[in-house]
């Protein structure tokens, strides 16, 4: 495979890469290669198979590794026990982010003026005001198939960190877009049943079960861009799986410019993306996309990206 490879590396016009550096290439493109064909064949066994046949004859990972598109039944439940710790940590962070924060960052032109009265010797730094009040967030999510897991799980812990904010709205799709905000703040006493009661109380299909990225973003627009502001951050859970359809980038764009910020997490590897009916890469060039496959990218994720 690598002899193949090289041969073909040789053979592009305009590379001119000596031995060494197109055997480097060469292994790189092999070593995504295999990553992709690992993960699609995970996804597609467990898709046959059942993820929870799957899980009882692998090696069982760390908790805060489980993938949450493969995840089986117990160790979903296992995940949702850390939804209050985690919770309670990540808030503590958030809390400590929100601190700092308030003091804000050097003014350095009035720190210049106000150093002229002690002989150019800054010696009371001037701090730009910061706008009062806590940020509010938005969560668009995708909770058709193997990735209901994932969404239902980020629904549950945003929402047990729902202080740390002004306002939290809740929306999920398959096929359209509606709002579940108030089946997620009773889901906390219930989160077994959540998605269970998300897919029959919510209206988010028509025909089947199959995501449409498209008409799903169209139908948000339309009918929930009440939710988002100057101040509004939004995260968008979902594969970007649009099954052939058109993945209506135009409404993301919409979307971003609104908002004060827009992240896409994404529970596939990276190496997937851009494959099949993936049009992941399309989304990632509107608004910043990051994968998101486990407990510990998503907490690494939410210290990161939610705003203070």
């Amino acid at each position: 495979l690598l002899d193949r490879v090289l041969a073909a590396i040789r053979g592009e016009p305009g590379t001119g890469l000596g031995e060494g550096i197109a055997r480097q290439e060469a292994q790189s493109r092999i070593a995504t290669f295999r990553e992709f064909v690992q993960a699609e064949a995970r996804r597609r066994t467990a898709e046959l198979r059942g993820r929870d046949r799957i899980a009882k004859h692998a090696v069982a990972p760390q908790t805060d590794l489980v993938s949450f598109s493969n995840a089986n039944r117990e160790q979903l439940a296992e995940l949702r026990r850390t939804i209050q710790p985690l919770s309670r940590k990540l808030a503590t962070r958030l809390a400590a982010r929100r601190r700092r924060a308030r003091r804000g960052q050097i003014d350095l032109r009035r720190t210049l003026r106000r150093s002229l009265a002690t002989g150019g010797v800054p010696m009371r730094p001037a701090l730009r005001a910061r706008r009062p009040g806590r940020p509010e967030l938005v969560l668009l999510c995708d909770v058709s198939g193997s990735v209901a897991g994932f969404a239902q799980f980020t629904l549950l812990l945003v929402q047990a960190l729902a202080d740390q904010f002004s306002k939290v709205r809740s929306f999920a799709f398959v096929e359209l877009t509606d709002e579940i905000t108030r089946l997620v703040a009773a889901g906390s006493d219930d989160p077994e049943g959540l998605a269970r009661r998300i897919l029959t109380e919510a209206r988010l299909t028509r025909w089947g079960m199959s995501s449409d990225y498209g008409d799903s973003l169209a139908s948000f627009v339309e009918g929930f861009s009440d939710a988002i502001g100057p101040r509004t951050s939004v995260l968008i859970l979902g594969d970007a799986r649009t099954n052939g359809g058109d993945p209506n980038l135009a409404a993301v764009r919409e979307i971003a410019d609104r908002a004060r910020h827009v992240y896409w997490l994404n529970p596939e590897p990276r190496s997937t993306w851009g494959t099949g009916d993936s049009a992941a890469l399309e989304y990632g060039r509107v608004v910043p996309m990051h994968e998101c496959r486990n407990l510990r990218q998503l907490a690494r994720l939410v210290t990161d990206l939610l705003p203070t």
